[in-house]
């Protein structure tokens, strides 16, 4: 298919570059993605609201989103949806095509990835207050302010967040599996 002016029509684009992206023809705008989402409150648009802007083939809008970076891959949305849409996937798909037309800040995306891989290495885990408060304190600081007054204050109340973080049992042998997986990458043995 193609739009108006000859080239391909983004959603086409994103469903080919996408294993199991047909099923994006399916979706039924139910919300379920977004409201599944635990990173949905940073992001500028749900999911659901990216779907319908590559279905209305706002590819710009799309690449320039953050959504697709804050997107956890934790497949909660993917499991939750009613037509069994590889949102983890489409988003990682939506990433590789910012990437390849510069259309993403690198500056946030790398601080919000090292900043949640450091404390991966470190505890065992992520750190959510520690994830949230770093990076708004440097690219966002007034929606911080509004983020821990509600829901952080809210989160603390219910025992749903810690203000230290937590350390896994034998953090060593998942730190000597990360450093293996280093070497793997970087070509060694």
């Amino acid at each position: 298919m193609t739009a108006q002016n000859g080239r391909r029509r983004f959603k086409h684009e994103v469903i080919d570059a996408t294993p199991g992206g047909e099923q994006l023809t399916l979706c039924l705008q139910c919300g379920t993605c977004g409201g599944s989402c635990p990173s949905g409150a940073d992001m500028d648009h749900t999911p659901r609201r990216i779907f319908a802007m590559i279905d209305a083939d706002m590819k710009d809008e799309v690449l320039s989103s953050n959504t697709p970076w804050f997107c956890v891959s934790c497949y909660y949305c993917s499991v939750r949806c009613p037509q069994e849409i590889p949102i983890t996937d489409l988003m990682y798909t939506l990433k590789q095509m910012a990437i390849r037309e510069g259309r993403y800040e690198q500056r946030r995306a790398s601080d919000f990835s090292e900043t949640f891989i450091g404390y991966v290495e470190s505890y065992g885990r992520a750190f959510e207050m520690g994830l949230a408060t770093r990076y708004h304190l440097f690219h966002n600081p007034m929606k911080m302010v509004g983020m821990a007054t509600g829901m952080g204050l809210s989160l603390l109340q219910k025992g749903r967040m810690s203000l230290t973080p937590e350390r896994i049992n034998n953090i060593e042998q998942l730190q000597a599996i990360l450093n293996k997986a280093k070497q793997l990458s970087a070509g060694g043995a």
